[in-house]
């Protein structure tokens, strides 16, 4: 590896070293760029050594810097944080807490959500072939999230319309209606509420009440700057859902 660590990784230089040294001999993972040969995972902090949003984001900063100096290989910084909440560039005043609950504004894609206990953020720093594919990139961000639940014996989609990996909800029941047609309608839901064309754009046509409450599992967010990507995916292992209650999650008001 040519030059030295970016400051701030230098702290656990025994551990960075070893995992960007394994590069060397790694095959492509499905997260990493087209034509990368290896993509080195760094874990910065879980549990107790959980790391500050603003300090990772930093440490962000100093890794895409160094990537695209070509110091080191395609790099994913693997961490947990302690509660935060962040809103991309597209966030609406209506989408953050009503009770005035610190946000950060950070520069990715995307809209408000939260990180915290129990979720597992990724931050993929790789350097894209030109041209550049932001899609492609998110997608192959996907495929690497949906092939890691079914590692673990869980079943998950991509669902029309939305980034980031679901949880399909169950199929509603069917129910006649008046000349002979069927509705599909689930009965938790208000007439008011149930038609998808009153809730916008968030709503995916996919899910226009055909099926209960799509759970989203990973969310994805990123950035591309000089051709280096940052930010990247939040996976909710075990987190306190309650802190979704605050928001609207992603800007996506019928899905959890």
């Amino acid at each position: 590896m040519a030059g030295a660590p970016p400051r701030g990784l230098a702290a656990h230089p025994t551990r960075v070293e070893k995992e960007l040294a394994v590069t060397a001999v790694t095959t492509s993972s499905p997260g990493s760029a087209p034509g990368s040969s290896a993509l080195a995972y760094v874990h910065l902090g879980f549990g107790a050594d959980a790391v500050d949003y603003e300090e990772a984001w930093q440490e962000q900063r100093r890794v895409h810097a160094a990537r695209f100096a070509d110091e080191i290989p395609d790099t994913c910084l693997l961490l947990e944080h302690p509660p935060v909440y962040t809103a991309g560039r597209r966030t609406a005043d209506s989408e953050r807490p009503l009770d005035g609950t610190p946000v950060v504004d950070v520069d990715r894609g995307g809209k408000i959500t939260w990180h915290g206990p129990g979720q597992l953020v990724g931050y993929p720093i790789l350097k894209l072939p030109r041209p550049v594919d932001v899609i492609a990139h998110v997608r192959r961000l996907e495929e690497a999230l949906l092939r890691t639940c079914a590692e673990f014996g869980l079943e998950t989609t991509r669902v029309e319309g939305r980034s980031g990996v679901w949880v399909l909800g169950d199929p509603v029941d069917q129910r006649p209606a008046l000349g002979g047609l069927k509705l599909d309608f689930d009965p938790r839901l208000a007439d008011e509420e149930f038609d998808a064309r009153l809730n916008g754009p968030e709503y995916a046509p996919s899910n226009a009440g055909q099926r209960r409450e799509d759970r989203k599992l990973a969310a994805i967010g990123v950035r591309i700057a000089k051709g280096v990507t940052m930010h990247g995916f939040s996976l909710n292992c075990n987190p306190d859902n309650t802190w979704f209650d605050r928001i609207v999650p992603c800007g996506i008001r019928d899905a959890g």
